[in-house]
């Protein structure tokens, strides 16, 4: 494993060394300057250009060139909203929304609203590129599954050029990032167009073709994310502004919906989950003034078996490094299956500015889930814990998403939940930082126990990530005792030199 990623790294390594010497001499008036300085900057973006060509670093150089090329000529770095006519995004012909069986993103192009049109091509094809490089920007590359449901068409909304674009997207332009491409119901007399678009894809591509219809569609993306023509139970319907984005609502949190958000909780739900919470704020008072620090991993240990243990299911050895937030876990909530039974788990957020930063938690399954706290504020420099936790019988699954939001306040506004619900009325877009987690679901061969080899060594896994998470809780609050003790020490010498000093004046005076 070591030597793979070793070898990794020196093909990272050659590809940015040969592009800069090969390629940008020559053509650096062809490229954007923000896709050169995030080659040589982006691991996984170069690594994702070698992927797709095999490691071959001739052919990803190639590649590399012509997407770069491609992305300066339409001015990819700077499309927006604003830039694109807005009846686009009103007829939606394309849209993000829902995920498959995989929970891989799905892209939908709804052939039926298409119509040819030379005068109105480029700006269709700026539309594709749009959605790409925002969900790529957003989801860091995340691979995703492009749906083309052909309910409903005919002859006349056969467009070869821009199927054709909308394929050399995928195998040109954005690397390693296409999993399967899904044809719903594809009209007959489509077959020989077909055929010419097989022709425009390599090997690889060709066989993430999947032609499906109503009966077998449910093979790759569930009937939650299909829509009713397609067998499905998805009541999701199109509409612009705003830019549809996954659907993200707010869930429950300890003290019920918050005001205006969520729409659906009954009471009773609502006073077990603030019952839970309280006696899990007791529980964990009284334990803070009977133990010292080393006691407080053992009272960790015993916690997590005793309440269901919110903290086993995560995953924190790696952390992402936001500008205002870092968060760990970095991309994978742990949840294990109904048969396994651990049913919460733990997101850490760490304030990395000098201000208090407001946040809220959104998920894909309101219904499913309960975050305590799902709106809220972290003071500078401080770590905040936030629980996830199913609801019910709920489980998780794959396609379900969080998505926390971040924003720095003002030194002069409130923490309180009218405040807070005023700050984000009015904070702008720019100004939050966005990051986006999925769920992973531990599955066990064998429900009736836990004492399998294998769920024994990942219940081990987990407990030891947990243990290192709290151990650099412990060092961070030791490393502030040990700055306070040489600051203490520091001005106690100041504090003797002076008093000596001024006893040597007093001595000095009388003789």
């Amino acid at each position: 494993m070591a030597e793979q990623r070793q070898d990794k790294a020196a093909l990272i390594s050659e590809t940015r060394r040969r592009f800069e010497a090969e390629y940008l001499p020559d053509k650096s008036d062809k490229y954007d300057s923000r896709d050169v300085e995030r080659l040589q900057q982006d691991d996984k973006w170069v690594e994702n250009y070698l992927i797709w060509r095999h490691d071959v670093v001739d052919d990803t150089l190639k590649m590399i060139d012509e997407s770069f090329q491609w992305r300066k000529e339409y001015t990819v770095n700077d499309l927006s909203e604003s830039v694109l006519p807005k009846w686009l995004f009103e007829i939606g012909a394309l849209f993000l929304h829902g995920y498959d069986k995989e929970g891989y993103k799905l892209f939908w192009f709804k052939v039926k609203h298409h119509t040819r049109d030379p005068k109105q091509q480029l700006d269709k094809k700026k539309l594709v590129a749009f959605w790409l490089e925002h969900y790529a920007k957003r989801d860091h590359g995340k691979p995703l599954t492009v749906v083309f449901d052909m309910a409903e068409t005919g002859i006349s909304h056969i467009d070869l050029d821009f199927v054709r674009f909308i394929v050399n997207c995928f195998t040109d332009y954005y690397p390693n990032f296409l999993t399967k491409i899904v044809i719903f119901e594809m009209p007959w007399i489509m077959n020989a167009a077909f055929k010419i678009v097989k022709g425009w894809l390599g090997p690889d591509a060709i066989s993430m073709l999947k032609f499906t219809n109503k009966n077998d569609v449910q093979e790759y993306i569930s009937g939650e994310y299909l829509p009713p023509h397609m067998g499905g139970t998805d009541s999701f319907k199109y509409s612009y502004p705003p830019l549809v984005d996954d659907d993200f609502q707010t869930p429950l949190c300890e003290n019920g919906p918050i005001t205006s958000e969520d729409e659906h909780e009954s009471k009773e739900e609502i006073d077990a989950d603030t019952k839970e919470a309280g006696e899990l704020n007791e529980a964990q008072n009284l334990n803070q003034k009977k133990m010292n620090s080393i006691e407080q991993i053992s009272k960790s240990e015993e916690t997590d078996k005793t309440e269901v243990k919110p903290k086993i299911a995560k995953k924190a050895l790696t952390t992402f490094k936001g500008p205002l937030l870092h968060i760990s876990p970095a991309e994978e909530l742990y949840f294990g299956s109904k048969e396994i039974g651990e049913k919460k788990c733990l997101i850490v957020l760490t304030n990395v500015t000098k201000n208090v930063v407001a946040f809220k938690v959104r998920t894909t399954a309101p219904e499913k889930y309960r975050v305590k706290p799902s709106n809220s504020s972290c003071e500078p420099g401080t770590s905040l814990d936030i629980i996830v936790s199913l609801h019910g019988g709920f489980a998780a699954s794959l396609q379900d998403r969080f998505l926390i939001m971040a924003a720095e306040m003002d030194q002069s506004s409130g923490a309180g939940v009218p405040e807070l619900t005023q700050f984000w009325k009015e904070v702008p877009r720019t100004k939050v930082m966005e990051h986006r987690l999925r769920c992973h679901v531990i599955e066990s061969s064998k429900p009736s126990s836990l004492c399998s080899n294998s769920n024994l060594m990942k219940l081990i896994y987990f407990q030891l990530t947990h243990l290192l998470q709290i151990n650099r809780r412990l060092e961070e609050q030791m490393n502030h005792c040990l700055w306070f003790q040489q600051l203490s020490v520091v001005l106690s010498l100041l504090s003797v030199t002076v008093a000596a000093f001024c006893f040597y004046l007093a001595y000095a005076q009388r003789s």
